[in-house]
């Protein structure tokens, strides 16, 4: 009995034939009440209690189901199981749906209108045409309610036409609607409006515990109106609560009785607001509380079975005896889930259930009533083998279940025991026998009688030798992380069946979920325990227990782990300066080994994670619970934390302690790399590396500037209060170009000023050069290069870097302005990468780090037409010796290419990693190749544009192991090879 079933099945009707399977023990099956004819059916048949029905069809088996399961104790009903089909039928043929005219800021709602249908759907919109869908976000939200698309603000992207889609997500079938037009007024702009709440909740919304509930909440307004939800009860919303699509549908995953309230959403914009609440209800299938069990009871005794169930709402409570309604009257009494029934006869015998129903759900108890009336009713209980050792006490029990109660008696063998000081028969059938010696062993029956029959059984006792341990457990030490095996060891009589489990810290070691770490070790007569990878909580008492069929031993021991020490804690910041801080913490565990330091670290913003700090004692020992930080930086915010360790390591780090910031100090950073130079003319320029916020030491930080003539006395000051910057420009007409200065750079803050960087020398700015080169020439070299050359400047007032070339296609296309710079006093310079057959403008002018000087006069030359974009073809060759001779068709350059001038032959050789060129203006050339060595062979034909296109490379393995080859024999063979 207890069958509890609880079946649904949707199932697609279109398609391919199913079949379903229910699975069940042996009965009879009904569907909507009415009992399922089996023999007269073809399509539904039984297997062992399974109802199998095939070729499904949506009229004949759409209903409930309820198994009746039964055997000579009686009979039981399984829960109800409803067998339900999903279908999604097609929209009404029609021809395109009506336009919907609106203003531009106005909103609308498009309806979906889905078709007749049975399980869930899902809705998507398309615009236009596959595969554009609708896109949802804060002004467009498509309802999973309803389907329907609303558009909070219309916009001249809208219009289109819009399709809805519609998807049953068990059947998997789509069908999409005609289109529907959106289409702007011309009638002007819709002004801004307050938000009308058009898609919202029920004002009662009931959820079953543990489902999912989604509340959907979308207004249309101009402008386009912010969605936000709250709890009337202030009440703010769990992590689990997921706000989605721009606020429009609020999800509470396994909702529970805490979640039940009145839940509100807001629309709003600048011209207003409104809002819609509802209540969402907390609802529950009914649970079971309390059950009754079997129950035998005599003639003329009286039953009380009372269940409890909960539930939302409260479930009410029904009885059925054999699947049949249970009738209040006479002896039967029934009161919600109590039944009593008084002066039991045998008729009242059979199975039993209570129901408890709400709305959401129904569920069965059952339960045996046996009415006694005969011996022969029920077993009687003794084991069919029992065992003892010598010398000690066995008991043989004989408890027969009869009404009235039975008489019982014993044999062994086929002779009737009588009483004497060791055999003992108790009242309730029970024998006893002291002191056991091997000629107690044998064949034991009992047997019961009362009115109504006799009832016997047999078991058989045998005397054994006692178990010993052999090998026990010892207590140990074991660091963590190790593995061990405890013993377990014992010799037995063989006749005996023997068990091993073992015990830690007084619960039993489940071997199969502690697989990670626990093993049973050993053969029949062996217990070991094996422990892998041990762990600072397997530290306790191990007790191994040896069951046999006679008696139980055990033996422990314990295992102490030793481990780094745990984490300190309530690290505190007693005392702190602005170098320095007094801290305090408490120990953690030890783990087994005491601890024989600590180690501070601190974290700062600044830092990359945690960093060990120096402290006062510079080694703090076990026994010290408190130490000093030293050399701090001041005004910065610190974290501390403690490490502690003994003989085994390091242990885990304690928590961070509370933020706290340094006093504030002077300076006491210098900036560094002052330089500086350059710039325009009549300017200082002074550069340095601003000082990073970690060493600022306080609030107000600024830079110091400092620079006087070289030679002079007199220092000039300038103050910069930016922390960030790392320049300084004095400018005075009176500055000499290119003059030097002396140059240093302090810090200071609220608290004063600090010290200043090493003197550096920085010149001012100088004068570009003030004259142009001359004698400018170009030349075009190839495709994409071209060369320039000038003539060097002579000795100008002006110091000359070097020199920059200008070049352009055109002067209406920015775009294609170059520039190359070369330093030092060279006079000539190759532009590449530039474009083939095309004019290229180039100006030529002097530089240094004040700019450049006047450009050249300009000039202009043209790059070469490109080279022939195709490689030699039809390579042909043939070997003599160690002598290859290459042949190739010649390659013939179109009207806009360079004409091909010669050949450039690519010889790579393996060995040595090394490539020669050969030029050749022919199309044939000669090799000279080493026999032991492996060649790759190219050819390009070469033109004023440059090199073409390369050939297929041509590969030559060693030639050693050939002495002639013949192109037409040999040369795929050497490709491959």
């Amino acid at each position: 009995h207890n069958i509890l079933i609880s079946l649904l099945i949707i199932q697609n009707v279109g398609g391919p034939i199913k079949s379903i399977s229910v699975i069940n023990t042996a009965g009879v099956w009904s569907l909507n009440g009415t009992l399922i004819d089996l023999g007269n059916d073809y399509r539904r048949h039984m297997s062992g209690g399974s109802l199998i029905i095939r070729n499904l069809d949506k009229d004949q088996d759409t209903g409930v189901y309820q198994c009746t399961a039964f055997n000579k104790w009686g009979s039981i009903l399984s829960r109800q199981a409803s067998l339900q089909f999903a279908y999604l039928d097609k929209f009404k043929i029609q021809t395109a749906r009506s336009a919907v005219n609106v203003r531009e800021g106005q909103g609308v709602v498009l309806l979906c209108g889905p078709p007749a249908h049975s399980g869930e759907l899902t809705f998507t919109w398309i615009f236009n045409e596959y595969p554009y869908f609708v896109q949802q976000d804060n002004r467009r939200f498509i309802s999973q309610e309803t389907g329907s698309l609303y558009i909070a603000k219309v916009e001249p992207t809208d219009v289109g036409n819009y399709t809805c889609v519609v998807n049953n997500t068990i059947t998997r079938e789509k069908v999409l609607s005609s289109p529907t037009p959106l289409v702007l007024r011309n009638d002007g702009v819709m002004g801004e409006y307050e938000p009308k709440i058009e898609v919202h909740f029920p004002d009662s919304v009931p959820a079953a515990k543990e489902s999912a509930v989604k509340l959907e909440c979308f207004a249309l307004g101009n402008p386009v109106p912010e969605i936000s939800w709250r709890r009337t009860s202030g009440v703010p919303f769990p992590s689990k609560v997921k706000m989605k699509n721009s606020n429009a549908v609020l999800e509470i995953s396994n909702f529970q009785q805490e979640d039940a309230g009145t839940y509100e959403c807001i629309a709003e914009n600048r011209r207003g607001k409104n809002a819609v609440r509802g209540r969402i209800s907390f609802h529950a299938k009914p649970h079971w509380l309390q059950t009754m069990t079997d129950t035998a009871l005599s003639i003329e005794e009286n039953l009380f079975w009372e269940c409890k169930a909960s539930g939302k709402p409260k479930p009410s409570f029904s009885w059925l005896k054999n699947g049949e309604q249970v009738m209040a009257e006479g002896r039967v009494q029934i009161e919600n889930g109590a039944l009593s029934i008084a002066v039991l006869n045998l008729s009242d015998s059979g199975m039993y259930q209570c129901v408890a129903e709400n709305k959401h759900g129904i569920i069965h108890s059952s339960a045996q009533l046996m009415v006694l009336g005969k011996i022969d009713s029920l077993p009687l209980l003794l084991s069919c083998l029992s065992v003892s050792r010598s010398g000690s006490e066995v008991t043989l029990e004989c408890k027969p279940e009869a009404s009235p109660p039975a008489i019982s008696l014993w044999k062994k063998g086929n002779e009737i025991l009588q009483r004497n000081e060791r055999i003992s028969l108790l009242p309730n059938g029970t024998l006893k026998i002291t002191n056991v010696t091997r000629q107690d062993a044998g064949s034991y029956t009992c047997i019961a009688k009362n009115q109504f029959g006799t009832a016997t059984t047999t078991g058989k006792l045998l005397i054994t030798d006692p178990t010993r341990i052999t090998m026990r457990p010892t207590n140990m030490e074991i660091i963590v992380g190790e593995s061990i095996v405890l013993p377990c060891q014992i010799a037995r009589d063989p006749a005996l069946d023997v068990s091993f489990s073992w015990a830690f810290n007084g619960q039993l070691i489940d071997f199969q979920r502690d697989s990670d770490h626990f093993e049973r070790v050993g053969g029949s007569i062996s217990g070991d325990l094996m422990i892998r990878n041990i762990q600072l909580n397997h530290g306790g008492k191990y007790v191994c227990v040896i069951d046999t069929d006679v008696e139980s031993l055990s033996t422990s021991a314990i295992l102490v782990v030793k481990g780094p020490p745990g984490p300190p804690d309530k690290v505190t910041v007693e005392e702190i300066t602005d170098s320095t801080a007094q801290l305090s913490w408490t120990p953690g565990r030890d783990n087994g080994s005491p601890i024989t330091g600590y180690i501070i670290q601190a974290r700062t913003p600044f830092t990359v994670g945690w960093q060990a700090v120096d402290t006062v004692p510079e080694v703090v020992n076990g026994n010290m619970l408190t130490a000093t930080v030293v050399g701090l930086n001041a005004w910065v915010e610190y974290e501390f934390r403690v490490v502690a360790r003994n003989t085994v390591g390091l242990g885990e780090p304690s928590p961070a302690s509370s933020k706290t910031r340094t006093e504030d100090a002077i300076p006491d950073t210098a900036p560094t790399d002052v330089g500086g130079g350059g710039g325009t003319r009549s300017e200082l320029v002074i550069t340095w590396e601003p000082v990073s916020e970690e060493l600022q030491n306080g609030e107000g930080f600024g830079y110091i500037i400092a620079f006087r003539p070289v030679g002079t006395v007199t220092w000039t000051r300038a103050v910069i209060s930016t922390p960030g910057v790392a320049r300084y420009i004095f400018r005075n007409d009176t500055i000499p170009p290119f003059s030097p200065f002396d140059v240093k750079v302090g810090a200071y803050n609220n608290r004063g000023e600090g010290p200043f960087s090493s003197i550096a020398s920085v010149y001012s700015a100088e004068e570009v050069p003030s004259v142009a080169p001359k004698k400018v020439k170009a030349r075009s070299v190839s495709a994409v290069q071209i060369e320039v050359i000038w003539e060097a400047l002579p000795a100008i007032p002006e110091r000359v870097l070097g020199y920059e070339v200008v070049y352009w296609e055109d002067d209406t296309k920015p775009d294609t302005v170059g520039k190359v710079r070369i330093s030092g006093n060279y006079t000539l310079v190759n532009i590449t990468g530039l474009n083939a057959n095309t004019v290229y403008y180039l100006s030529v002018a002097a530089f240094n780090t004040a700019g450049p000087g006047p450009q050249s006069a300009a000039i202009n030359t043209t790059t070469k037409k490109p080279p022939p974009d195709r490689s030699p073809l039809n390579i042909q060759w043939t070997m003599i010796g160690s002598t290859l001779t290459l042949h190739w068709d010649p390659v013939v350059a179109m009207e806009a290419e360079s004409k091909v001038t010669g050949y450039l032959v690519l010889l790579k050789r393996h060995r040595y990693n090394d490539i020669n060129t050969i030029l050749t203006n022919k199309t044939t050339v000669e090799l000279s190749l080493s026999a032991s060595d492996n060649y790759l062979i190219q050819i390009k034909a070469m033109s004023e544009g440059g090199e073409g296109v390369g050939s297929e490379p041509i590969h030559i393995h060693q030639l050693s192991e050939f002495t002639v080859l013949f192109p037409s024999t040999y040369h795929y063979l050497f490709d491959q090879l």
